[in-house]
């Protein structure tokens, strides 16, 4: 991301293009309202610099006398907006011209393109927000289930801060301590207030220990689990995608080798995000297609978080079944009996000997659908129910960033185990309280604040 002067006007289109009922082209500077003066001709007659802030106008943005669109301005003066800045929103028709015509304009008189993410840096620059908060909005945006948003939307109101500061402040507490006796070697810390030291520090590694340990459930709340379905030809692996789905996505046909590519889907299980894919079982491929498409199913099983082996209940075991069996032995898999609804032909005796989770259904009656979702639920959550502060670390940042924390707080401890003098263990803290400044943004770099804010789409 160019660094630009916190004094220039950005304007950017904020929503997505295309066809809509509603487009918006957003404004945030000094100049915002101004600018609206040149284009927006209100209906009441009055220009944008005299409206009052959290007000919606209705007029027409014009150029050179000739309407390009009817609108609704809003106005939004600093410093509460969600720069700190004056923001202008003009509600345009959703159409790609009106929107791209009306942005032309602003950027005439005096505005200048937006960089991504430059409003959510402009709001973290200005204070009304700390770094774990603006990069709480992506994961808002990015949100595929109810559970990863709840996540996200709690991080924005600043729950992941609120722990952090709480730490953080702590130790700058125990080093106020350390440091007065550094300061005067006749005020020298007795047995006692060692002991508290000691006490307030463990205190410390113990809340971002657990700060640290949701953090696998939390990035699989955020980012998902890829999930493959496999099995040999015309055992219903389709059948499953349309029953999980609840839709007709794949095509199911009595013919074997229906799906010659793999089709892929997101679904929610259990607040959980899915990516489930459907893939060929074609297992001795009779043209070019279908060796491609054998290729990419092994890569698809190979990258899986979690593979669905499905077998027909109603044949006993071919040496196809075993084939994939064989392939899937360090893979965390759940094996299901397909076509409970018809005469049971399968060894399920030989199938328990291997797998610990098997599951019998019928994927085209929607039989025991419920229960194969429960047991991937059980399978990713581990049967532990976490805590709404130990759901908040998502983010591979924050989470090497506390492990850092952890390692200067460990060395903090081990200077004071090892009756080293004071300023040592202060300078483990010290380093402590800067690692955790870090992650709240009080101590940055541009390329950092460029690495996250280049993430973001234009316009947010």
């Amino acid at each position: 991301m160019i660094n630009h002067n916190l004094s220039d006007t950005i304007a950017a289109i904020s929503t997505p293009i295309g066809e809509g009922g509603i487009g918006i082209v957003r404004l945030s500077g000094e100049k915002a309202l101004n600018i609206c003066d040149k284009i927006f001709v209100s209906a009441a007659g009055r220009k944008p610099s005299d409206f009052k802030t959290y007000t919606m106008h209705y007029g027409t943005i014009v150029k050179d006398g000739k309407v390009i669109d009817e609108v609704i301005l809003t106005v939004m003066r600093a410093p509460k907006s969600y720069t700190r800045e004056d923001v202008v929103e003009i509600n345009c028709h959703g159409g790609i011209v009106a929107l791209r015509d009306t942005l032309n304009l602003v950027l005439d008189q005096g505005a200048r393109p937006a960089e991504p993410g430059e409003f959510t840096k402009r709001a973290f620059l200005n204070g009304r927000i700390d770094l774990t908060q603006a990069e709480a909005v992506l994961d808002i945006i990015r949100a595929k289930t109810d559970s990863a948003l709840k996540m996200g939307i709690e991080q924005l109101k600043g729950g992941l801060s609120s722990q952090i500061n709480k730490h953080r402040q702590s130790l700058l507490s125990v080093l106020a301590e350390l440091e007065a006796s550094i300061d005067f070697p006749e005020e020298e810390i007795s047995i006692s207030g060692l002991k508290s030291i000691s006490k307030k520090i463990e205190e410390i590694d113990k809340g971002l220990a657990k700060l640290i340990e949701g953090s696998k459930l939390a990035r699989i709340l955020r980012e998902g689990i890829h999930v493959v379905i496999c099995g040999k030809p015309n055992v219903g692996k389709s059948s499953l995608l349309n029953a999980l789905l609840q839709e007709e996505r794949s095509i199911v046909t009595p013919i074997a080798g229906t799906t010659r590519d793999a089709i892929e889907e997101i679904i929610d299980i259990k607040g959980i995000p899915v990516r489930i894919v459907d893939t060929a079982g074609i297992l001795e491929p009779r043209d070019l297609v279908e060796k491609e498409a054998v290729k990419r199913s092994q890569e698809h099983i190979a990258a899986a978080d979690l593979v669905l082996i499905i077998f027909d209940g109603n044949k006993r075991l071919a040496k196809e079944d075993l084939f994939l069996i064989s392939k899937l032995k360090k893979k965390k898999a759940i094996v299901l009996v397909n076509k409970i609804d018809l005469k049971q032909k399968i060894e399920r005796d030989k199938l328990a000997k291997l797998f610990k989770n098997i599951i019998g259904i019928s994927a085209k009656k929607i039989k025991n659908i419920d229960l194969l979702e429960n047991v991937i639920a059980d399978l990713i959550y581990g049967g532990n129910i976490a805590t709404p502060e130990s759901l908040l670390v998502a983010n591979l940042r924050y989470i090497r960033e506390l492990q850092k924390a952890k390692i200067a707080i460990a060395q903090a401890q081990s200077s004071l185990d090892n009756n080293l003098s004071a300023e040592f263990i202060a300078q483990g803290l010290k380093e402590g309280v800067e690692v955790l400044d870090e992650i709240l943004g009080k101590r940055f770099s541009e390329d950092l604040l460029d690495k996250i804010f280049s993430e973001f789409c234009i316009g947010k």
